[in-house]
């Protein structure tokens, strides 16, 4: 959005309004500190705003601040829908298309009215009548940290806000590893410190608070993982057998394919996660340097995301799922032996 854009907005934005702000679907630390900070936001202006996720949040999620009062659609679909249909305003988080929210895709893209997005994602739809999109940030955290700053009212940020945005941050940068984070993202977040976000704190409600089941699929996860030095590659499988063994829980199997990429000389990690509820396989890519797995996602694997992070599906099997990945590694064997690291 240019500077017209955020100053119309700002002035639609003087009065109350009925607003929805939606994330994607399995919403992540990014998803739910974005949209909870966004509503803060939007409450203290005064408007009668809502949050409404496609699907429930993992549990490590649940502590951020007023993530409890996020309306689930898959459990109220019918006052969901009723809510979206009034809506003066939809702002999207998170998310640059309809279908990445889900069940939420049929009446989102049916409801007229006006449509905000607030975005990092690769490749927008043409859908929003505001359309703030800015691959270059680390995360949508930062970006509704720059949406409160350019609409001049950082006075605004509560503890609770700044909370819940340096969680997306430090989620969708690794705590600052990932090479997303730039100079800005650092000064954004010591902004977000002084305006009340406890790092040590959100940190050990997000990365100490294992369950036994993830450390079990952990172990799994680790065993099953096959490491091709010829490709620079390493991939885990998952099946649904052994995630039910082992008691899965929303959120488990959150930051595995991780593991791969932590290998010397490793450029590109998948995870094949088995979900039999949806007849299909969930995957995770990542990779370092120069190597677009969100290329790649789009074109084998139904997806997209970021250069260095992406996710997709797989409608076959997961047995075929990793075979269709040792048959595409070939077209990719140059790219991945001459990408700097």
């Amino acid at each position: 959005m240019n500077d017209a854009q955020f100053q119309e907005l700002k002035d639609l934005l003087a009065s109350p309004k009925k607003i929805v702000v939606v994330p994607h679907r399995n919403p992540d630390g990014d998803a739910i500190g974005s949209t909870t900070a966004l509503n803060g936001y939007l409450k203290q202006l005064g408007h009668n705003s809502i949050i409404i996720s496609p699907n429930d949040f993992p549990k490590f999620l649940k502590w951020i601040p007023s993530s409890d009062e996020i309306l689930i659609y898959e459990n109220n679909k019918e006052q969901s829908d009723q809510l979206i249909s009034h809506a003066d305003l939809i702002f999207i988080l998170d998310q640059n298309a309809f279908h990445r929210a889900g069940d939420m895709e049929e009446i989102l893209s049916k409801t007229t009215t006006t449509y905000v997005m607030i975005d990092h994602h690769q490749q927008p739809d043409d859908f929003a009548t505001y359309m703030y999109s800015d691959t270059s940030m680390s995360s949508t955290c930062e970006m509704v940290y720059h949406f409160i700053d350019r609409m001049q009212h950082t006075d605004y940020i509560t503890p609770a806000m700044a909370a819940s945005m340096y969680t997306g941050i430090i989620t969708d940068t690794g705590n600052f590893k990932y090479r997303s984070t730039t100079s800005t993202t650092l000064r954004v977040a010591a902004a977000l410190m002084d305006k009340g976000a406890n790092a040590e704190s959100i940190n050990r409600n997000i990365y100490d608070v294992n369950s036994t089941s993830r450390l079990k699929l952990l172990g799994i996860a680790l065993n099953n993982l096959t490491v091709l030095p010829e490709y620079r590659t390493a991939y885990i499988t998952m099946s649904q057998k052994e995630l039910d063994d082992n008691g899965f829980q929303k959120g488990d199997t959150e930051g595995f394919v991780n593991y791969g990429l932590s290998l010397e000389g490793i450029v590109f990690a998948l995870i094949f996660i088995e979900n039999a509820a949806d007849d299909m396989v969930k995957i995770s890519l990542r990779s370092k340097g120069d190597f677009d797995v969100n290329l790649l996602a789009r074109e084998h694997f139904n997806g997209g995301g970021h250069i260095n992070a992406a996710g997709g599906r797989s409608l076959v099997n997961l047995s075929q799922t990793e075979q269709k990945l040792i048959s595409i590694l070939p077209d990719y064997e140059k790219q991945l032996i001459e990408t700097v690291i």
